[in-house]
């Protein structure tokens, strides 16, 4: 086995910008920023909780892939264009890991890479070494 497993990602940026969705090392996993994917789902555009449950969704499904499940959440960073945001981000956070409560930290930033993208989340776990193959 591997000390470092990487879950690929798919996107075209990827391969440009030299990075994975998600990094394994040993009992840790970490993910890149995950987004909402605005052009497969245009709807979203000013719907700042429906992008953070896509977000925490591709981040959860790339955990997985490493190895990881959402009770290993042990921290999240939420990134949102507007402070407006916060809230309804927080509360799909809360969907999401109510029971588990990783830590968690709210930032606000002047914008995303792609337009129209208002929220962005970072995820990490600690997966039991007894877990690791």
């Amino acid at each position: 086995m591997a000390l470092v497993e990487r879950v690929p990602e798919t996107g075209p940026w990827a391969q440009l910008y030299g990075y994975s969705r998600a990094v394994a090392v040993g009992p840790l996993v970490l993910t890149s920023a995950c987004t909402a994917d605005l052009e497969a789902r245009p709807h979203l555009k000013d719907d700042a909780a429906g992008q953070a449950r896509e977000a925490f969704r591709t981040a959860l499904d790339a955990m997985v892939h490493a190895g990881a499940g959402v009770s290993d959440v042990v921290r999240s960073r939420l990134y949102v264009t507007d402070q407006a945001h916060a809230d309804p981000v927080g509360r799909v956070h809360g969907e999401f890991f109510g029971v588990v409560r990783p830590t968690a930290t709210v930032v606000i930033v002047s914008g995303l890479f792609h337009p129209g993208q208002i929220v962005a989340v970072e995820l990490e776990a600690f997966r039991a070494w007894r877990d690791i193959d």
